[in-house]
Formats: structure tokens, sequence, C-alpha cells
């Protein structure tokens, strides 16, 4: 039968063991190995059975037992001294204390999705598990981080297989009382909410649960309440599912509710004000807004409110597609804001041209969530070098009249939390060569760029470490295969295969990732016949363990995740390549550590970033990958292989697939499976664990997710609270009028002659040319301008590459045509053909950069003619 209503019986803890519900609580547990084992020795079989989930451990534990662990003087030591580190680890200064000048005093980070623990499913992929790794490493680090995000009641969705390889998905109710959460609640006992105004006189009210992620509190809202309707109840159902009015009020929820909740907490526990909003993704976009309303109440105007949100607004792309942006058609947006809806006292005009699409190849009438991002945020980035750079490119039309080189988005590429990815058993290694204590700052705070002591661990302790590894993941293979086929109809009798399938000592490739088109997961079945030659070869085989998810929405993807799982169904070779479906961060804790080879075969650069390889990485796991995202900016042959790309214009996607498929399939036969399998003269494949010490030493540094945070600080957040503070009221007042008069008077602005002390076409290295430039100001000043001379070598098509930029002084003006002359040196360093060019940009003492404000002037056309601009 079924219940008719279910609720979530606590257990009452004996005095001596009230310190495991504040240890269940903190989810630091997920990535503290002493407090997990704490807890296995509570009940080893409940401990399995609950997921290894703290929270469910003790409402499973019986009565019995925990009365016995009150008595057991030898448990209460330990869990004594887990306590004791905990609050030691929560209240000690870490780095970020240690830092000289005046940081944030604190930073809220939005994002839609966030990934901390198999235990508190709420992520879809790598956006929110960067973000739940973003977390980690700022609690590690002492980062004064609030974190804000939405709790949906169904997840993302669980995956199961038809008998026929078809994805079916499953939507499992989550009870927050049975997840590490607690309800905020206000000085009366009630829960703390907030509330958003809908169309029509109706709300949206969502309640707060908070999430303690070591020393950073995650606040996630909730819409399933009574007090709202059954359609307002749905809001938070599900992560990235319903129509364009669903995510468009789950945006508005995460935005102006997230900045709600924020300034609850901070009112019910005195956490400082965050001083920078950090939006990850477009999704919270909003959160401008709503901050831009609490100005306004306080008295400033629009123009004023929007330059002081922008001072202290990061905003992070992750997306190198414009199809990967969520767009709303502009009438839905308008419809939610106004006087019969939210924010009621900021003109919906206001708030629609922040997201219009108002450039060069934008659609008018749509609402970009990025394109607002960036236009309320002062610095921006991309999340590698190369996706810095596309990002550059696609919103280049935000800044016209300037390379897409110069467009103010950074980047910060991504990390990972070393502490939840690195098998035990690798962090016990490092442990006994360089100590336990300062094992575990090298993983979680970094620092340093080489991690030298891993030269001194014996060949034959990593070969050992990588083939035990590899034998657990066979044994977590098998287990979670057989679990698939029982779900696909088979019966125990069909299944006496699976104990055969993987070897422990055979080169073992992952691919496990989402599933959209782009990631390819079958360009590894193109030449089916060569890559049944690599599985069932007799001396050098290869083994594949696949994993990923489609969306639900995602037919073709789905049929990919088909055609997969069907040949690896086929008898022939089902012992060597395998399917496993449900991927999550619990399976992904096995299998990054059990493979010797992450595939990553994306369609460059669509590969924003790509932290699933960094992860195995940091369990000597080598790379095999196309130069995209992190990899094509850290890539070298000592510790990883590149899969050449068939981007050429004339390139047509099939042969493109076809030329990097047989590519995949070179490296393997010739390079790889050779440096796997070949001996050396102590019986070991020293060639091949050489890679696996240079992967270790030298890029395990640069992919972790402190050294991440730590450039998030020192590069974004801490500029952004400067500027923050120096924007008070007359400050933004003053900024806002300064670009309203720039911008009306710009086209008043005009470079007329520009002449050098250079006779001829040529000059030596190392000279200095003496530059004059006159131009007209119309009716500015010399200090709201900057005019710079733009220099560097010349392509084939006279544009400057790698330009320096110096600005020339005014030494006259204006003169009686209102001309004002600027001087300055051209240093001539450089050799080759050699350009120069000069310009007039917008300056003041508040703006981040001179591009801010997309403004410039540039000689026209005859002028560049007159003047010979050129040197070869």
């Amino acid at each position: 039968m079924k219940a008719i209503r279910r609720l979530t019986v606590r257990p009452v803890l004996p005095d001596p063991l009230r310190p495991l519900s504040d240890l269940a609580r903190n989810l630091r547990w997920s990535w503290h190995p002493e407090t997990r084992d704490l807890f296995q020795s509570v009940d080893p079989e409940c401990w399995t059975a609950s997921g290894r989930d703290p929270v469910r451990l003790l409402g499973t534990v019986p009565p019995a037992r925990l009365a016995e662990l009150a008595d057991d003087r030898r448990f209460l030591r330990r869990l004594t001294a887990v306590a004791d580190d905990l609050d030691h680890y929560m209240t000690g200064d870490r780095w970020y204390q240690a830092q000289p000048g005046r940081l944030p005093a604190a930073v809220a980070y939005f994002s839609p999705e966030f990934g901390i623990t198999a235990a508190l499913p709420q992520y879809s992929g790598g956006l929110g598990i960067l973000a739940g790794d973003h977390l980690k490493a700022a609690s590690d680090l002492g980062v004064p981080l609030v974190g804000v995000g939405l709790l949906y009641r169904h997840g993302y969705f669980r995956q199961s297989l038809s008998r026929d390889g078809w994805q079916q998905e499953h939507y499992p109710v989550l009870d927050p009382h049975e997840l590490p959460l607690v309800p905020l609640k206000e000085s009366d006992g009630t829960p703390a909410h907030v509330a958003l105004a809908l169309p029509g006189g109706r709300e949206l009210r969502a309640r707060i649960w908070l999430a303690q992620v070591g020393r950073v509190p995650l606040l996630l809202l909730d819409s399933d309440v009574e007090e709202n309707e059954g359609g307002e109840r749905g809001v938070t159902d599900r992560l990235y599912g319903g129509g364009s009015e669903h995510r468009l009020l789950q945006e508005m929820l995460l935005g102006i509710g997230g900045v709600r909740a924020v300034r609850t907490y901070c009112r019910l526990t005195g956490h400082a004000a965050p001083e920078v909003f950090h939006t990850n993704e477009g999704h919270a976009g909003f959160l401008g807004l709503e901050r831009i309303a609490e100005l306004c109440d306080e008295g400033l105007e629009f123009g004023a409110a929007l330059e002081a949100v922008r001072a202290g607004t990061v905003f992070t792309t992750h997306t190198p597609v414009p199809a990967g942006i969520d767009r709303f058609d502009r009438e839905l947006v308008a419809r939610h804001f106004g006087p019969d809806a939210e924010l009621p006292r900021i003109d919906v005009d206001r708030v629609l041209r922040l997201g219009m699409e108002t450039y060069p190849g934008g659609e008018p009438n749509l609402f970009n969530m990025a394109v607002m991002g960036l236009r309320l945020a002062q610095r921006a980035n991309g999340v590698s070098l190369l996706h810095g750079g596309v990002s550059r490119g696609m919103f280049a039309g935000l800044w016209p009249g300037f390379d897409a080189d110069e467009v103010p988005i950074t980047s910060v590429t991504n990390g990972v939390h070393a502490p939840t990815w690195v098998a035990p058993e690798v962090f016990r290694l490092g442990a006994r060569q360089i100590g336990a204590q300062r094992a575990e700052d090298a993983l979680a705070v970094g620092g340093s760029d080489r991690w030298d002591s891993v030269a001194d661990i014996p060949d034959q302790d990593i070969w050992e470490l990588r083939r035990t590894l590899r034998a657990q993941l066979v044994e977590e293979v098998r287990e979670r295969l057989r679990a698939s086929w029982r779900q696909r109809g088979a019966g125990t009798a069909e299944l006496g295969w699976i104990d055969d399938v993987l070897d422990p000592d055979v080169l073992t490739i992952g691919f496990a990732r989402r599933v959209p088109s782009y990631k390819r997961l079958t360009l590894m079945l193109r030449d089916r016949d060569r890559l049944m030659d690599l599985l069932l070869h007799p001396e050098r085989p290869i083994q594949i363990v696949v994993a990923g998810k489609a969306h639900p929405a995602d037919d073709g993807g789905k049929r990919l995740v088909q055609e997969l799982v069907r040949f690896a169904d086929d008898p022939r070779v089902r012992h060597r390549i395998v399917f496993l479906p449900d991927y999550g961060m619990a399976m992904a804790q096995k299998l990054y550590p059990g493979c010797d080879i992450w595939l990553n075969n994306p369609l460059r650069p669509l590969e924003a970033c790509g932290t699933s390889g960094m992860k195995a990485a940091l369990n000597g796991c080598l790379n095999l990958s196309v130069l995209d995202g992190w990899w094509d900016e850290w890539y070298q042959p000592d510790f990883g292989w590149a899969i050449p790309t068939a981007d050429g214009a004339g390139t047509d996607p099939d042969r493109r697939d076809a030329i990097e498929a047989n590519a995949l399939y070179d490296l393997l036969e010739q390079r790889i499976t050779p440096r796997f399998y070949e001996r050396g003269a102590s019986g070991l494949p020293d060639r091949w664990l050489e890679m696996v010490r240079r992967t270790l030493s030298l890029l395990g540094p640069k992919v972790l997710a402190g050294r991440m945070v730590r450039e998030y600080v020192e590069r974004l957040y801490a500029p952004a609270a400067e500027a923050h503070r120096a924007m008070d009221p007359d400050s933004a007042r003053g900024l806002a009028e300064w670009k309203a008069r720039v911008r009306a008077a710009w086209s008043g602005v005009s470079v007329d002659h520009v002449e050098t002390s250079a006779a001829t076409a040529s000059a030596e290295l190392g000279a200095t040319l003496g530059l004059r430039v006159r131009v007209r100001l119309g009716d500015l000043a010399p200090e709201d301008v900057e005019v710079q001379a733009v220099s560097g070598r010349v392509d084939s098509e006279d544009r400057i590459t790698d330009a320096a930029k110096v600005p020339l002084k005014p030494v006259g003006g204006p003169d009686l045509e209102g001309r004002w002359v600027y001087e300055g040196p051209l240093a001539l360093d450089r050799t080759g053909p050699f350009g120069y060019t000069v310009r007039v940009l917008p300056a003041h003492r508040l703006l981040a950069s001179g591009v801010e404000t997309g403004l410039v002037a540039v000689p026209s056309g005859d002028l560049v003619e007159a003047a010979g601009l050129l040197m070869r």
C-alpha cells in the first residue's frame, strides 16, 4: 500500500553523540576523510546502505547501537577530535585572512546549480560541479563567500536504460528534511521567506534553506510552500525543466529572490554584507536589477544606481556559443516587471534595454541574459584562456569600434577541488612522502607551481597504486553494470558474463560527460572495425568505460547514447567497453582515479573549459584530448596527447569527424598502447610512469580550485570591492552624469591631423619617432578623454597585432577651430612591418578600462591615406 503522507522522523542522539549532528550538517564531511571514516565506524552496513550520507545514516542507525557508542570511550575520543578539528577549521585564520590590503568583507556567489555531494543532488553537469568546487575551495582558503541557488524538489533526473538502450528519465522527489539542510528561521522561530510580485496581483514565495559548506553558507530557495498556488509551488520543481515562463520565474527567483535571501541571512546572523556579487553564468543576472532597486529606494536615480551596482559585480560566462544562452521574448520579460509586477518603481523600458540585443546581428526582440549580465558587471571573465578569446569575439558587438581582443572580458581558468576528487589512496601516497598536513595544504590551498616531491616516489609504488585504483574501478563497473542490466529486464541467469567484464591489467580509458552533440560521444565508433581491433588486440588491448546523460528534451543526444549502448551490448566486445547509466558525483569519484587515459573529443572551440580531465589528472590519469578548453592552454607532450583538429574552412562536418577519429585511432595504436605495455629493465612501464609523474608534479598544481579562487580574489574580487567602496552616492551620480554627457557629445570628437618626425617609410630598430596629433573634442575637455598612440606589427591586411598603447599629452589648444594638440614619442621596438594609429577614448577615474563605455574616435579613411601610417 502507498502512504498518503510522508514525514521525517529524526533520531534522538544521546548527549555524548550530539556533535555527530553538527558534523553531519556541515558538508565538509564530503571532502574530509577523517569525518567520513568516523561516520562509517558508526555502522558500516548502514553507512553503505545510506549511500555514504551522514544525515541518512543517523536516521537509520538502531537506537541500541547509538547507546553502545555513547558508552564507547574510544569512539568518543575520535568524535571529540573530529569535532575539534571542524571547530578549528571554521574559526581559525586561513589564506584569505593572511593577505595584505583590504579585501572584500564578503562575496555573494550566485549559480543555478551546485554540485557539492551526491547527498545533495542539485546539479546537472560541469557548471554545478564547478560552482560546488568554488564554494569548497573558498572555504578552505577562508574566503567569506555566501552561496545562493535554488532547491529543486526533483533535482536534475536519474537515468536508466530500456532493454534496447534508450535513455529513460526518473524524477525522485527530494525531501529537504532528509537532506543535509536546515531551514533559515526568523528570530521568532518561523521559517524565513522571500517573496516576488507576479502579474495580476499574485505572489511567488520561497523558503530559505541553509547548507553549510565548510565555512561557506549556501542559501537555497524553495518555492514548494503552502502559501503558493500550484503553478508557483512548481517553480523550483526541476533543474533546467519547463518552458520559457517557468525558466524566467526560476531566474527571477534566483537573482531577485537571491539578493533578498542574502539580506535576510545577513540580518539574522550578523554576517557581513557582500561588497561583491559574482554571477556564475547569466541565469542569476536579475540580481543586478534588485540591487539597483535597493539603491533607488535609498534615493539614487536609476543611472547612478546602475553605476554603483556595476562597480561591485563580477560576471562569469561559461558558454562558447550563443545557443547556450538563455534568451526570452521581450514581451514575456516586460509582463513580469513594472507597476503590476516585480520592481514596480523601475521603468520597464530601462529593464529591457539592459538585456536587448541592440547590436549588429542581434535579435532585437529577444532579452539576452548574458548580455544583461555583461551590462550589469564592470568585470567579466571566461573560464579558460581559449574561452576568454571566444567570448570576446562572441560579445564584441557590445563594444563596437574595438578589436575583439580589447573587449573587456578576461579569463580565469577553472580548477577542481582536489580534496573532493583525489582518491584516498592517492592522498595517502602523497602524505607518506611529505606528511599529511603538507599534502592537505598542497591539495586545498595550492600556491606552488610544482609538486617536486612526486619525483621521490618510487616507480613501483606509483604502478601498484595505479593497478589498485584500476581494480577498484573494475569492481565498481561490474556492480553498476549488473544493476543496470537488471533494470533493463535481464534475469540473474543471463548475467554471468559480467564477472569477466574489464580486466585490472588492461589499459583503461574513461569518457564521461553530458551528451550534447558537440561533445561527440560516438566519435570513437566512427570506424567500428578499427575500434574492435583496439579493444580485442591480443597483446595490447584497451578497455573503455563510458557514462553520460542526454538532456530529457534532446532526442538527438538520446540516440547517441543508444548507439553507444548497442555497440557495448555486442557479445564480442561487451567485456571491453561498457556504458554506465546515471552518471553523477558518486560514480565520478570512482571513475576518474581508475582510468589510465581520460578521453575528450569535443568540437573545438565549443568546450569552454571541461574540468573532468583535471580531476582525472590529479589521480595520475593521462589526458587524450582535442586542444580545447583548459587542455589547449596547458597541454604538453610530457603528460598527455593532443588529438589534431580538422577545423579548416573547407572541411565539412562529416569529413572533419572522419579525420579526427582516424587521428584518435592512430594515437591509440601507435603511441599510447605501446607506451603503456612496454616494460623497461625494471619490469615496469618506465616511460608511462614518467608521464604519470609529470602529470602529477607539473599539471597538478595548475588545475586546483584553490588556484582558481585565489585568482578570482586577486584579479576580480579585490578590484571590484575597491570600486564598490569608491562608488559612494555622489561618485555614482557624478559618473552617471559624466557618461550621459560624454555620450551626448561624442559625435563632436574626431582626429583631424596626424604627423610624425619620420621622413621615410622605414626606420631602424630602437629609434623613437615624435608623434603630433590634432583632435576635436567638441563640448568635451581634455580631462574627459585620453588620446592614445596604438602601434605594433601589422599583418598582410595592415591590422595591428599585439598592439602597444601609449597615452599622448595635450600641449596646446584649443585653436580657433576648437582643435587640441597632443604629442608623444613612438618607440620602434619591433622589426618588420610596423604600423600605428591614434584614437580618442573617454577617460574617467572610476572606469575599469577606457573600453568600458564602448566609445572610440579614430582617424578617418582619408586621413589615414594622407598620413601614410604604415612603416615597412
